[in-house]
């Protein structure tokens, strides 16, 4: 029987092989397990095989787990990420309990989370979420507004910005996928560059399907669920 921690050091082990054939060390590309619609039992099986970062989409639900598993003394402390969209109404949770941000693309929501991050906290980690192929209704902020936003978020004082996070369309093959993630990763790059913003290291970047080259692009941390957890079950969802 194939267990979470069997199928966790198969996509490890995938990582690591992508790493290398990019001329990378495996240790460059972060893995974040995706444990949206997964009960806290899974996400402890994970944790005590070594994982460490979990990412969530439903915030209540993602709260939930995150009060259940800090509670459990035979894990060690977990990172928990923010990479579902963020309403205004939703900041709090996020900016209370969560200890990244994946998805911001406007500066009112980022000035609600640092208004709202608890002072006893350290600063929220967040990634500015870019949209460098989709049309005006997909989330994110497109490449030419992304230095003006990224230098605003940078001046808050509750949050700490730590680079760039996009989800780009399938392509028809894998050149044409490669092409698109060299696009995210030009948008790092030149935020990067701007004065006050070289402190950047997180390129939030590619899931199961688009891994490989996501780490070739440059990518430094992948979005995996299924195949860590397996089949999700939407079923229990209105």
């Amino acid at each position: 029987m194939t267990t979470i921690a069997d199928q966790l050091h198969h996509v490890q082990a995938q990582i690591a092989a992508a790493a290398a054939q990019a001329g990378r060390p495996p240790a460059a590309v972060r893995l974040l397990a995706v444990s949206k619609t997964f009960s806290a039992a899974a996400v402890r099986e994970a944790a005590l095989a070594g994982q460490r970062d979990f990412g969530e989409n439903y915030l209540q639900e993602g709260v939930e787990k995150i009060a259940a598993l800090r509670a459990m003394a035979d894990i060690a402390p977990l990172t928990w990420h923010c990479i579902g969209p963020i309403q205004s109404n939703k900041t709090r949770l996020v900016a209370e309990h969560f200890d990244w941000a994946h998805t911001i693309d406007r500066l009112k929501i980022a000035q609600r989370l640092s208004d709202q991050r608890p002072a006893h906290l350290p600063p929220l980690q967040v990634c500015l979420q870019v949209n460098v192929d989709g049309g005006a209704t997909k989330a994110g902020c497109t490449p030419a507004e992304a230095a003006e936003l990224a230098q605003a978020i940078a001046r808050l004082p509750r949050l700490q910005l730590r680079g760039v996070m996009s989800i780009p369309d399938p392509q028809p093959d894998a050149a044409a996928m490669l092409a698109v993630h060299r696009q995210v990763v030009a948008v790092f790059d030149a935020l990067h560059r701007l004065p006050g913003l070289d402190g950047l290291d997180t390129v939030s970047l590619g899931m199961t399907a688009d891994m490989d080259s996501a780490i070739a692009a440059g990518s430094t941390l992948v979005r995996v669920g299924s195949g860590i957890f397996g089949a999700r079950d939407y079923s229990g969802r209105a």
